[in-house]
């Protein structure tokens, strides 16, 4: 699967939850909604790395909480710019991959 068809399907999923659970999801949702996601992996890797309380949960738990939530904020990401009608893989392109050949770029992050 390329990066167009996973974001055509998290975007499917996205909507029908929307619609399920009365959710508007407007310019401010989708960026709220990415700080959320950002703020749940926040606490994984807190609790993944002994920072915060692991709530009973095993390490194997844990490493399985971080990796669910990863795949939260890539999916928030690709949904985001398809709603600001980004195209994901050329801003990319223009902001990492110019510097493939040049080794780390100062300004890719």
């Amino acid at each position: 699967m390329d990066i167009g068809e996973l974001a055509t399907q998290v975007e499917g999923v996205s909507r029908s939850y929307a619609a399920r659970f009365g959710i508007d999801r407007d310019a401010d949702w989708f960026i709220l909604k990415l700080q959320e996601e950002v703020g749940e992996l926040t606490q994984a890797h807190l609790m993944l790395s002994g920072q915060a309380r692991a709530k009973g949960r095993s390490a194997e738990e844990l490493r399985a909480l971080f990796r669910a939530e990863v795949a939260d904020v890539l999916c928030q990401v690709l949904i985001l710019a398809r709603h600001h009608e980004i195209d994901i893989v050329e801003e990319i392109r223009g902001k990492w991959l110019v510097f493939a050949d040049q080794g780390s770029p100062d300004n890719a992050t």
